[in-house]
């Protein structure tokens, strides 16, 4: 895929079953970092999200102000209409931000909103 998006994932939609009710496939990605945030755990409280990922409790990153933090997670290389499918699975607890992950690579995540 040459077109398309990168988004960084720390947390359920590196799982597979996350991947195919969300994506209807199963994402190619590699190792990555987040830098400047560090994750807390959340409580889901959306049925429908916690159906799908199995957990009622999620990572959310949150900027820490210190370069040296850092998240590591997956980056992933998606269509807009997967972002837009992505947009639709996050909560709004979260918000999507464009960052510069510790490739160099821009990319969007999901943190605290």
């Amino acid at each position: 895929m040459t077109a398309g998006v990168w988004l960084f994932s720390y947390g359920t939609l590196q799982q597979e079953e996350v991947q195919l009710a969300t994506f209807g496939r199963l994402l190619e990605g590699r190792a990555d970092a987040l830098p400047g945030y560090a994750t807390s755990l959340f409580e889901i409280k959306d049925a429908g999200v916690v159906k799908t990922s199995g957990k009622t409790h999620h990572f959310m990153a949150r900027p820490t102000g210190n370069p040296r933090d850092e998240v590591a997670g997956v980056v992933f290389r998606i269509t807009a209409a997967e972002l837009a499918a992505a947009d639709t699975y996050e909560v709004s607890d979260y918000k999507r931000v464009a960052v510069h992950l510790k490739s160099g690579l821009e990319a969007f995540v999901y943190v605290a909103a």
